[in-house]
């Protein structure tokens, strides 16, 4: 008997963070909604503001679980969204095209850390968050990563910095693609093929035209679609790499990718329900939101400072190439 009341003890208290992580995705869902800024950062900001909670032993495990089981339920999700048919209407030059610029920049972004001295994982991730989907795949991508202390702040820096250029790219690159008089196809192809969020995406493309908006958000579909095989590519990469790092830190099988996997193809099939697919997506991004709560808890603002201005250059840098590529394309159109 007082075994089991040990256990159920142990229960609540695992609740406690994971009470806590609810409560702060909430009031940053409110204040995303009300004052119209983005709710990851809300989200972000508030659970670093209530570090402390993950020094007391009630919280440490549920956090933890929100920074991680929460977390791969949302990337299951994501596989809801992932339509085939969008894909290859493209046409198979422009999604090879585009196809190619994503997996140049994971590698620019693994070269350029290591120029200005950086972890290259940190340049991957954040590589791969520019060039996919920005903060769904900045999570996703280190789900399957190793798992540090130091991973951790590259996950939320990653955030913070594709959360606000992304928005910088959502309001200058219309402007520039009405400078250099991009026609509607070559608007749509720039738009979905630079910005990071699939949200920055509809907000710049949309600004334009519908017929803009509607090629933008195919070119970015094919861009999440490559969430998936990166994901792969990134954990063989890890799990096969020679290194000095304890077992335990090394990225285990994530079987979620093959439910993500499941989930897409059943999309595929038109065996999920309009209605039922936009509850699964709202889900999946409330599950996102929980998760950078968490991890936001996890970590110190002086932490997150200590790294200093390389990352902001980082991720500045890997955008403008990005953007550079898909538009010197676009331009050899005309």
């Amino acid at each position: 008997m007082d075994s089991l009341t040990a256990v159920i003890a142990q229960q609540k208290n695992n609740l406690h963070g994971a009470a806590a992580c609810l409560v702060v995705a909430l009031a940053a869902k409110f204040l995303g909604l009300n004052y119209g800024a983005p709710t990851m950062l809300f989200a972000l900001i508030l659970g670093m503001s209530v570090n402390f909670l993950y020094d007391s032993e009630d919280c440490a495990v549920g956090i933890d679980f929100c920074s991680s089981a929460i977390l791969r339920f949302g990337v299951i999700l994501l596989g809801s969204k992932i339509l085939f048919a969008d894909v290859l209407a493209l046409g198979w030059v422009t999604a090879l095209v585009i196809i190619s610029c994503v997996f140049m920049t994971i590698a620019f972004g693994g070269f350029l850390a290591r120029v200005i001295k950086l972890d290259p994982k940190f340049g991957i991730l954040s590589a791969g968050a520019v060039a996919i989907c920005g903060i769904s795949a900045a999570m996703t991508l280190s789900s399957v990563m190793p798992k540090t202390r130091e991973m951790e702040r590259y996950t939320l820096l990653t955030v913070i910095m594709v959360a606000t250029f992304g928005a910088i790219a959502m309001v200058s690159f219309p402007v520039l693609a009405e400078f250099l008089n991009l026609d509607n196809q070559q608007a749509g192809i720039f738009l979905g093929g630079s910005i990071h969020d699939v949200s920055h995406v509809v907000g710049a493309s949309y600004a334009i035209s519908e017929e803009v908006g509607y090629i933008a958000m195919i070119v970015k579909m094919l861009r999440v679609a490559l969430l998936l095989p990166i994901a792969w590519i990134l954990l063989l990469v890890f799990r096969h790499q020679q290194s000095t790092s304890l077992e335990s830190n090394k990225p285990a099988m994530p079987y979620f990718l093959f439910l993500f996997v499941l989930l897409a193809v059943i999309n595929n099939l038109n065996w999920i329900p309009v209605n039922v697919g936009t509850v699964m997506d709202e889900i999946s991004q409330n599950c996102f939101v929980i998760a950078i709560a968490a991890l936001g808890m996890k970590t110190s603002f002086k932490g997150l400072f200590d790294i200093g201005w390389r990352p902001a250059v980082m991720v500045v840098t890997q955008s403008i190439f990005l953007g550079g590529l898909v538009l010197a394309w676009v331009m050899l159109q005309t």
